[in-house]
């Protein structure tokens, strides 16, 4: 079997998840090549007489260049024919900007379209991957209070669970194709140099943290190991399609995380940040993202014998910090 039929195709391997990804599949010996937007990477010099040469060379090995804006979307099939599997991680970060209308059609675009754009690419290949890991999100069960959530939840209302669950819908080529499409829904990812902690920790360590409203929302997590373990057994586990949720079977309340955040870094955390506040500062967001309550269970990987590594909010945040 060649070398380039064990490789993945990565979109958002430049993002905090997408590295330590590659790092994961670097540690199996799994060949990357990663799909990169138009424009984000820097061509190498290659003969003018050779257009189709200087499209695929790029400045750093293994990086190609797509663009999935484009009707129909660019990205050169020679790139992703024959390979084993493609993971799609790409969308705008949802909690690095207030929700303007603007941000929010960035947001759709960045998940939606460019989902859409390769799984019609990968639909239409000669050889297509046999599985198409993508990203979605617990978001997608909306404000559930202390309801337990599975992947046989219904999606709950607003504007973070459309927009989910359009995202998820978005793959449906892919599927019709016959490829098995798993939908990564990611609870929050707790893990070293990234994600939410990288924005709590500075004022945990100062003292400065606390819940917040009420503390009383559930709160879905995933340590960043378990994350990635999980990514991989559901890319080898032929069994496992569809909806996916990579969160910890044991989810805590806002309150909860807050007091194990302040014992990991040894401070007091009793400065709540009170619901109203949260508003002001970051509108829509704060009761979508913030504020809502998602108690959501694992049910699929647990049945399919994936074991943690990381079970306990704690064990996570000591592996973090």
């Amino acid at each position: 079997m060649s070398n380039r039929s064990q490789g993945v195709l990565l979109s958002g391997g430049s993002g905090w998840l997408g590295g330590a990804l590659q790092r994961a599949l670097a540690g199996r010996g799994v060949p990357v090549l990663q799909l990169v937007r138009t424009g984000e990477v820097k061509l190498a010099e290659a003969p003018e007489s050779n257009a189709r040469s200087k499209a695929l060379l790029v400045a750093v090995p293994g990086q190609f260049p797509w663009n999935p804006a484009a009707n129909p979307p660019i990205v050169h099939r020679v790139v992703v024919e024959g390979l084993r599997a493609a993971i799609h991680l790409s969308g705008a970060n949802a909690a690095g900007h207030r929700w303007s209308p603007a941000y929010k059609r960035e947001m759709w675009a960045s998940r939606v379209r460019s989902t859409h754009a390769l799984a019609t690419v990968l639909a239409g290949l000669k050889n297509p991957p046999k599985v198409l890991l993508v990203a979605s999100a617990t978001g997608i069960y909306g404000n559930r209070g202390d309801e337990l959530l599975d992947e046989d939840s219904a999606p709950g209302a607003g504007f973070l669970a459309d927009l989910c669950r359009e995202w998820e819908e978005a793959a449906q080529p892919a599927v019709a194709a016959g490829i098995r499409v798993v939908h990564l829904r990611f609870g929050v990812v707790l893990g070293p140099g990234g994600g939410a902690l990288a924005k709590m920790l500075p004022l945990f360590r100062l003292g400065l943290g606390g819940r917040l409203g009420d503390g009383r929302q559930w709160m879905s997590w995933i340590g960043l190991t378990d994350a990635m373990g999980a990514m991989l057994f559901a890319l080898e586990n032929e069994a496992i399609a569809g909806p996916v949720n990579l969160t910890a079977s044991e989810p805590v309340t806002n309150a909860e995380f807050t007091r194990a955040l302040g014992r990991a870094v040894h401070r007091p955390a009793l400065l709540p940040a009170p619901a109203f506040a949260l508003r002001l500062a970051v509108g829509e967001m704060a009761d979508e993202a913030l504020l809502a309550s998602a108690r959501v269970m694992p049910k699929k990987l647990t049945e399919a014998g994936f074991v943690f590594a990381q079970p306990t909010v704690d064990a996570a945040l000591a592996a973090a910090i």
